[in-house]
């Protein structure tokens, strides 16, 4: 299968500026590149279709880049923005590279010897450019008709309130600027992106063209929704990052193991590196019987694994049992933080776990699951009660420090779903 294949059956090409020649140069190594700008240190979730794109080329012998946009990302793009962005210094540009180089190490390969990957940095050939010299080498080749058509900038005239800066509106003439680099000093024929970056591309495919007079071809992703209407990426507490530090490795999970129904198949497609024969089997397992959630489970593993390392997915699809398991010994004390801090929270002295301890009845009615010591008792002896997820059988239990998880914490169930965490402090 050639890559066009590969990315038309998972749904992966949006617009491409000529697929019938651009299919007679892939049969051959070919060099691309797709841009991000380090607006932050950590990627999204947001950025992965199209640096996975970057992947999948690599993986069938082609030559990727990855160029981090250190003048790009001071200037920011419009393109899907309703407002300017905040400027960033170099300062912050540098640190934020640095940290998303690691993350880039998890999905390209810079060590391979037939076709390696390559980080570069805009702001590399553009710092000594005087802007006088950009104007008259760079700027004379494009006509503000023709920007001014550009989706990404008319859709900003076109609001009254917000407009479009200057700054920004110059932003198509760097990206322009970038493929021309790059075509001229790397040999790079391809330019891949979100469907919101067509503007832009085909504007470096006119700047090459004309100064160059090099062919060189566009190929845009879709950029993702939700089955909903909702932003992809996005969830009540922000963005879903790919640095543990700012989404945990357990949400990260949790995040795909949520995935909509409507979305699973496609999602399976967009971000994971199964076969066609693989995700047409869970496709099938799904229709036959979604709420076994093979699929999902499938997906949160797969995307789990390529960012963070089967190490720590073990990790999480454990965690992801804490609220039904009795085993605590594989889990992390920051990944149970992580579960129980989405379950009720009740404090309680840690004198009175020491010694005898505190009777579990007590303590059912201190948490707030039963309304009395008489109710607790009852519910103790019907079997509906589980102290650290095992059955308590006997209403004379006394809980003691012996039963604290990590040293701090009670888990308490009554019935199926009704959980509180007792922490002593």
């Amino acid at each position: 299968m050639s890559i066009l294949d590969e990315l038309n059956w998972r749904g992966l090409v949006a617009d491409c500026t000529d697929t019938v020649e651009l299919t007679k140069r892939l049969a051959a190594p070919t060099t691309l590149y797709c841009g991000f700008d380090p607006t932050a240190d950590s990627l999204h979730v947001g950025n992965l279709v199209p640096l996975l794109g970057l992947r999948r080329f690599q993986l069938l012998g082609h030559h990727p880049i990855a160029l981090a946009g250190g003048a790009t990302g001071s200037i920011g793009d419009p393109s899907g923005k309703s407002a300017e962005r905040q400027l960033l210094t170099k300062e912050v540009l540098d640190r934020n590279i640095a940290s998303v180089r690691q993350q880039l190490a998890r999905l390209l390969d810079f060590d391979t010897k037939q076709n390696p990957a390559r980080l570069v940095d805009n702001a590399s050939w553009t710092a000594d450019v005087s802007y006088l010299d950009f104007l008259r080498d760079i700027g004379k080749h494009f006509s503000v008709n023709q920007m001014v058509a550009k989706e990404s900038v008319r859709a900003r005239m076109e609001d009254r309130e917000a407009g479009i800066s200057y700054t920004e509106f110059s932003y198509m003439l760097l990206q322009a600027f970038d493929f021309y680099v790059l075509a001229r000093d790397h040999h790079c024929e391809l330019q891949i992106g979100g469907s919101d970056q067509w503007g832009n591309i085909t504007a470096g495919i006119e700047l090459t063209r004309k100064k160059l007079g090099k062919r060189v071809f566009g190929l845009t992703l879709p950029l993702i929704t939700n089955a909903d209407g909702t932003k992809f990426g996005k969830t009540e507490a922000g963005a879903i990052w790919l640095d543990p530090k700012r989404t945990s490795v357990y949400r990260f999970y949790q995040f795909w193991i949520n995935t909509d129904d409507r979305d699973v198949i496609r999602y399976l497609k967009f971000f994971t590196f199964l076969s066609q024969e693989a995700v047409t089997a869970l496709e099938s397992k799904h229709v036959a019987n979604p709420a076994a959630r093979e699929a999902h489970t499938a997906l949160a593993r797969e995307v789990t694994n390529l960012i963070h390392g089967e190490a720590a997915t073990q990790e999480a699809m454990s965690a992801s049992l804490i609220l039904f398991s009795s085993n605590f010994e594989s889990v992390s004390e920051s990944t149970f933080n992580e579960v129980v801090g989405e379950v009720p929270t009740k404090e309680i002295g840690k004198a009175k776990l020491e010694g005898a301890g505190i009777p579990l009845v007590e303590l059912l009615v201190h948490s707030g699951l039963c309304p009395s010591k008489g109710q607790a008792r009852k519910d103790i002896e019907g079997g509906g009660v589980n102290l650290n997820n095992v059955r308590e059988p006997s209403a004379t239990r006394a809980v003691t420090m012996n039963d604290l998880l990590f040293g701090k914490h009670v888990l308490l169930r009554k019935g199926k779903k009704n959980y509180v965490v007792v922490t002593a402090k």
